[in-house]
């Protein structure tokens, strides 16, 4: 089996503990992960501290971090191939998507590495005529980064490229299920020439990892990516160092289909929505609200298009759905199909494992209206849509803010009008129009509500990762007057 390692300190080592890594599309081992403990992190965090406040990193003008981001994306593009499928191996993603996700991944170490010299300060018009006054913005330290297995690349680079453009060094958690992909691009980062320390990568398990990480006291910030629940923990941990953090977490994402609206063009985007990457997406348009005169109609579409799709092994670029990332998750998305369906709803298609080796399940369309199912309600993180109408747009919008999440949400209408109006009502952070699942490094990402706080691409994501210095120039020669009196 292949042995993958740790990325410490400018060096490749084994943890003090290995696993096997399990291929998603077969249910067997194919490499041996190292696995990240106490003393680990502990390594990892100083030396990310070395590098910040003692090695060459903090002494490089903010061009010179650009220059080696820049370096670093030209690898990730080289690299694609091979990136594309470790990940696709490890994770089961197809590689029709991890190739074309990956190549772009590249984008968004040029984005930052093109801002790392835009990040500027301020100088203040202050209310006291013998004194200066600027701001400074300074990396916010030494940042915790937990990336989970799903489009770990690209999860990875909203974090690191801005973290990067600000100046902070990090430690970056691996999923334990599925690290290959990370482990492969800490070669990218020692190639490229980034002074050690400055990128740590890791991987390990939640309890002896995870949390030795977010709690670590010379830990300043964690940006995590994942579920609600672990977030919790991640908060909690926070409180022991009291780091910033930002969350970016799952969805239960509206997907509004009005009937004027261009039902094959919505079908299509829907599929990309809920079935692509086998479903397993933050931003997954699991809940489809769809006008009741057209109802019957669209959901016929969807189900030919779904019983249209190729499900096979992930690395053959003809396959359109793959397997689940683990067992874990096939068995979690079989319960709650089946409670959704004991709860009254109705199975429109699929609903079911796949027989044969390997962690699949068959795209799923749930007919939910006028039941209290709970499939509306749960993140599945899987290939499963849950299916209600409305007849106007106040129930659509209604329908669409009744989630505890607020990631993401498609509107498809004819209607300029009506948009503008589903735009500003929608409670998500955001929100496409004719169109779903686009990316881009120069626009936010993130939610409101359960989905988290805080905002990946765009200038905003570097400026999270610094602080604001005030400093303060007295320009008068002149004795400071009573030393008792606040200036």
């Amino acid at each position: 089996m292949r042995r993958f390692q740790h990325y410490i300190d400018g060096e490749f080592s084994d943890g003090e503990a290995s696993y096997p890594s399990i291929d998603p599309a077969t249910g067997a081992a194919w490499a041996n992960m190292p696995e990240a403990r106490e003393g680990d992190v502990d390594r990892a965090v100083n030396a990310a501290e070395r590098a910040l406040y003692e090695g060459p990193w903090g002494k490089l003008t903010a061009t010179q971090r650009g220059k080696l981001l820049y370096k670093l994306a030209d690898l990730v593009a080289a690299n694609a191939k091979i990136l594309a499928e470790l990940e696709t191996r490890d994770t089961g993603k197809i590689i029709r998507e991890t190739s074309a996700q990956i190549a772009y991944v590249a984008e968004y170490y040029r984005y930052y590495a093109g801002i790392s010299d835009k990040i500027e300060g301020s100088y203040l018009p202050i209310d006291k005529p013998d004194m200066d006054v600027w701001i400074r913005r300074e990396p916010i330290g030494v940042v915790a980064m937990v990336v989970p297995w799903n489009s770990q690349l690209f999860l990875s680079a909203v974090k690191i490229g801005p973290a990067l453009a600000a100046g902070c060094t990090m430690v970056v958690k691996a999923s334990e299920d599925g690290p290959a992909p990370l482990l492969e691009f800490a070669r990218l980062v020692h190639e490229a020439g980034f002074p050690a320390g400055v990128v740590n990568i890791i991987t390990g398990f939640g309890a002896s990892c995870g949390a030795a990480l977010g709690r670590h006291p010379k830990v300043a910030h964690v940006a995590f990516t994942g579920g609600p629940e672990t977030a919790r923990h991640v908060v909690r941990n926070s409180a022991e160092n009291l780091a910033s953090t930002s969350l970016e977490l799952g969805g239960k994402s509206p997907f509004i289909v009005f009937a004027d609206a261009d039902l094959e063009s919505a079908a299509n985007a829907q599929v990309a929505g809920i079935f692509a990457a086998t479903g397993q997406s933050c931003v997954a348009g699991s809940r489809l609200i769809v006008e009741r005169s057209v109802k019957d109609k669209f959901v016929a579409l969807l189900r030919e298009k779904a019983e249209a799709i190729r499900i096979g092994p992930p690395l053959d670029m003809a396959t359109e759905v793959g397997p689940l990332a683990t067992k874990r998750q096939q068995d979690n998305i079989g319960a709650l199909v089946a409670k959704s369906i004991k709860s009254g709803a109705r199975l429109v298609t699929g609903g079911r494992k796949i027989d044969g080796e390997g962690f699949y399940f068959a795209p799923t369309i749930l007919d939910c209206d006028h039941v209290a199912s709970p499939s509306l309600v749960e993140e599945f993180f899987g290939p499963v849509l849950s299916v209600v109408s409305f007849e106007t747009e106040a129930e659509a919008l209604k329908l669409a803010n009744d989630t505890r999440y607020g990631l993401a949400s498609g509107v498809f209408t004819q209607n300029l009008t009506r948009a503008h109006r589903l735009m500003k009502g929608i409670r998500a952070g955001i929100v496409w129009v004719n169109t779903y699942r686009a990316v881009s490094p120069i626009a936010p990402f993130g939610g409101f509500g359960l989905s988290g706080h805080g905002r990946e691409g765009g200038m905003a994501a570097a400026l999270d990762y610094t602080r604001t210095k005030t400093i303060w120039l007295r320009t008068s020669d002149d004795p400071i007057p009573d030393p008792f009196v606040m200036r």
